[in-house]
């Protein structure tokens, strides 16, 4: 008596995963895919889509919630603590490539989520850095005449910065963790301290 049910609920479970892969991926190659052109990458039928998400809206949404709940995956996984400087360099080089994958459909997520809703999906990752500079602001390792809002804020933009340039060319995959490890380094380094090399962190 259970096994039919059993199934069905298996059947949807992967319906739905291959509805948001093919969702992160189409979205991530044009902002505005698609409903139909999603559900073709996901191997199912529009009907099919719109019985597990009621529109357009609400599966951008459910995409880009899984890939944050990936990536504050990546950074709870990092250890956090210790110097805070080292701290930074190692949550850039464990969590940057999730980072930008998620950085890919964020054109999608403004251009159809309110920006509350967008601020609501960050919160618990975001909040995560915030501790950690924070913590080096307190420790007078990162800058503290700049809020410590506007410093995640920055590291952010350097991450999907990174993104982009990665996109168009500009900028090799393989030199994304240096670079961003660098630029935010020297953004978030007190005045008048030596900005730390590189080579001090490899």
């Amino acid at each position: 008596m259970t096994a039919a049910p059993t199934a069905k609920r298996a059947d949807a479970q992967r319906n739905i995963q291959a509805i948001l892969d093919a969702a992160a991926v189409c979205l991530s190659k044009d902002a505005a895919a698609s409903v139909a052109e999603i559900a073709q990458a996901a191997g199912v039928g529009r009907v099919t889509l719109y019985g597990h998400f009621a529109n357009r809206a609400e599966l951008i949404d459910a995409a880009i919630a899984r890939a944050i709940d990936e990536g504050d995956a990546a950074l709870a996984a990092t250890d956090l603590g210790g110097d805070p400087r080292t701290a930074l360099v190692r949550l850039v080089r464990q969590s940057w490539s999730a980072i930008v994958q998620i950085g890919a459909l964020m054109s999608a997520g403004a251009a159809t989520l309110t920006p509350e809703r967008m601020l609501e999906l960050h919160s618990r990752p975001v909040s995560r850095v915030e501790a950690l500079v924070r913590r080096g602001q307190e420790a007078g390792a990162f800058r503290s005449d700049l809020p410590t809002t506007w410093l995640v804020s920055t590291l952010h933009r350097v991450m999907h910065g990174a993104a982009e340039d990665i996109d168009a060319g500009r900028l090799a995959a393989a030199q994304a963790p240096s670079a961003i490890v660098a630029t935010a380094l020297a953004a978030f380094t007190p005045p008048g301290h030596p900005v730390p090399s590189l080579e001090e962190w490899s």
